[in-house]
C-alpha cells in the first residue's frame, strides 16, 4: 500500500492508496511536530483504518510548509520503515511545467496539475479551495501556463473578524438570497457567493487568455461549498491531490519493497 501526504498552511492531508483504490484519507490541521510525533500520529490512524502498517511499501509527501518537512520524512522512515519520496519539478511529472521560474510552483499545485490532466485532459482548469484559492490552467499541449491565487475562504473570513470587533463568527453557509437580511447573512453572502462570483470571473478571464473555453474543477476542503454557486465549475474531486501523489509515485518507478 501507498502513504501519500500532502501538507498544506491549514490542513494536511493523509490517504492510503490499496493500487489504484483510496482505501482511507484523513484531513487534519496543520501543526509543528516532532517526527516521533509524527510518526506515532501516523501509525494511529493507520490502526483506526483497521491498516497494517507493516503493509505500508511506500510513500510521498508534497508540501507547501518546509519546517514541516523533515519531522514528516524523519517520522516515516523512523516508524514505517520507508524513505518519503517529495515532490518536485526534479520528478518526472509527465507535464511541461511553462511556468517562468519553474521551480516556484507549489508542489499542490503541481500534483494538482498532473492528477487533473490524468483524470480529465486537457485544457484544463484547477480550482483549489485551501488557504489560498489558486487557479491552476494547463493548455491543450498539457503545459502548465501558472494560473492565479487569491485569498482563501477561511483566511478572508479571519481577516474580516480580526479587524471588526463587532462582526459575529459564522458558519460556512449560503443564505437563501444574495441580499442578507441580517448581518450574519450579510457575511455568508459575501463571502460565498463573493467567492464563487470571484473564481467565476477569473475563470472567464482565463477563457479569454487561452481562446476557448475549458473544463473546470474544483479541489480542496472547501471545494463543494463554493461549487455550489459557481457558473463555471463543473464537477468537484475532494481528494484529487491524493489522486496526483499516487500518479507521481508510480510515474517516477520508485520500487516497493
Amino acid at each position: 500500500m501507498l502513504l501519500v501526504i500532502d501538507v498544506g498552511n491549514t490542513n494536511t492531508t493523509v490517504g492510503v492508496f490499496d493500487g489504484s483504490k483510496l482505501k482511507s484519507h484523513w484531513r487534519l490541521m496543520s501543526e509543528r511536530h516532532t517526527a516521533d510525533e509524527v510518526g506515532i500520529y501516523l501509525l494511529n490512524l493507520l490502526r483506526t483504518a483497521d491498516i497494517d502498517p507493516r503493509s505500508i511499501d511506500g510513500a510521498i509527501m508534497a508540501s507547501v510548509v518546509p519546517p514541516l518537512d523533515g519531522a514528516f520524512s524523519e517520522g516515516i522512515d523512523r516508524y514505517l520503515g520507508r524513505t518519503c519520496l517529495k515532490v518536485s519539478t526534479d520528478l518526472d511529472l509527465g507535464i511541461v511545467i511553462g511556468y517562468g521560474a519553474p521551480h516556484e510552483v507549489g508542489a499542490d499545485r503541481i500534483v494538482d496539475a498532473v492528477a487533473g490532466v490524468a483524470r480529465y485532459g486537457a485544457p484544463l482548469v484547477i480550482a483549489d479551495f485551501g488557504t489560498a484559492i489558486t487557479l491552476n490552467v494547463i493548455d491543450a499541449k498539457g503545459v502548465y501556463l501558472g494560473g492565479a491565487i487569491a485569498p482563501g475562504l477561511m483566511t478572508s473570513m479571519e481577516a474580516l473578524f480580526g479587524r471588526t470587533a463587532k462582526l459575529p463568527k459564522i458558519a460556512l453557509e449560503a443564505p437563501s438570497s444574495v441580499i442578507g437580511r441580517t448581518t450574519m447573512e450579510s457575511i455568508q453572502a459575501g463571502i460565498l457567493y463573493g467567492n464563487a462570483g470571484l473564481v467565476d470571473g477569473l475563470v472567464r478571464r482565463i477563457w479569454d487568455a487561452l481562446g476557448r473555453k475549458t473544463t473546470v474543477i474544483a479541489t480542496g476542503g472547501l471545494a463543494s461549498a463554493v461549487a455550489a454557486h459557481s457558473e463555471t465549475i463543473e464537477t468537484v474531486d475532494p481528494w484529487l491531490t491524493l489522486e496526483g501523489l499516487r500518479i507521481l509515485y508510480e510515474r517516477n518507478g520508485v520500487p516497493r519493497s
